[in-house]
């Protein structure tokens, strides 16, 4: 009998030792890798939130920039650490497209990176060259149409060239896609009429925009900009085809505990909950805040896979195996 309530006791205390397990991290600095370079979108939102949680944890969280390799840098280098203490702060579509971009790839997503908590989405803006006097997406689907192979187009790596020349594809439009090494060229390149069409981040072409020397017509977030709030989305431009919600957000490493990534996604709420300039910075940035836990970010990534497969049946591309 003494045995049983000894087991029993041990039994009702396991939540008790796992909430100390929880609440005592992180025990040393935490590393956050991001797949980008200083000043991009995504590494404005990691560095406000480091700050806040630095003082929050008492520990130092650094930021380490990994860019390269089309986000296969800073996964390799994350998935390599192996440790809690290690994160990746990264936009879903970095490795969402790679099945469809890669014939091999050294990780698996499903196993190696663990949904934490999402923090906000990217708004994709679809934009024309002002010269073409384009107000809307139906005026430039006519235009395309009455001028087969006239217009060159151009999209960012990942969701972006997914999204738009999958759409392109769909509605059966005869236009030239330019490749870029580098995409931050091509905002420019719409200015000169040297390309005419392009999809990349909001916050690429904003200044661009704001100048009056493009146009975007809509965005393909499901919600308005904060930071361009007339600007329509693709949806109520009559194209729903087009919409897609890329959340950007904060993965473990496999094996990694459900209570302590919600621990985490908890410290994240409270931070935004507490500091209202982040949210302000973050969609100046050209983001929407969207905070969620681990089943919310899982559910969202889980919704960008099924809409990036979709298109990519249209584009006749095939996953890799």
């Amino acid at each position: 009998m003494a045995r049983l309530l000894l087991f029993i006791a041990l039994v009702l205390a396991l939540p008790g030792i796992a909430g100390a397990a929880e609440q005592d991290y992180p025990r040393r600095p935490v590393r956050f890798i991001v797949p980008f370079g200083p000043a991009a979108g995504a590494d404005i939102a990691v560095r406000l939130f480091a700050d806040r949680l630095t003082a929050r944890w008492g520990k130092p969280v650094l930021v380490e920039n990994r860019p390269g390799g089309d986000g296969l840098v800073a996964i390799t280098a994350f998935i390599g650490a192996n440790d809690d203490h290690t994160l990746l702060w990264a936009p879903a579509g970095t490795f969402a497209v790679h099945p469809y971009q890669h014939d091999k790839l050294p990780y698996d997503a499903e196993r190696d990176l663990i949904p934490i908590a999402s923090v906000s989405t990217i708004v994709l803006a679809m934009s024309a060259s002002a010269s073409l006097n384009l107000t809307t997406i139906g005026e430039l689907v006519a235009l395309a149409r009455a001028h087969p192979g006239k217009l060159n187009a151009a999209a960012a790596n990942g969701n972006s060239d997914f999204l738009l020349f999958g759409f392109l594809k769909s509605a059966d439009l005869d236009v030239l896609k330019v490749p870029y090494r580098d995409i931050m060229q091509a905002p420019n390149d719409l200015t000169e009429g040297r390309i005419q069409l392009l999809m990349t981040s909001l916050a690429v072409v904003q200044p661009y925009m704001q100048a009056g020397k493009i146009k975007v017509l809509a965005v393909t977030s499901s919600k308005r900009s904060p930071s361009a709030p007339d600007i329509p989305t693709v949806a109520e431009a009559g194209y729903p085809a087009l919409e897609l919600d890329s959340p950007i957000g904060l993965f473990g490493p496999r094996g990694m505990p459900l209570a302590l990534r919600e621990w985490i996604a908890k410290d994240l709420r409270a931070v935004v909950a507490t500091d209202p300039v982040i949210t302000s910075r973050i969609e100046a940035s050209g983001q929407i805040v969207a905070i969620g836990g681990p089943s919310e970010f899982a559910a969202a990534i889980g919704d960008l896979r099924a809409k990036l497969a979709a298109t990519a049946k249209v584009l006749g591309l095939k996953q890799a195996q």
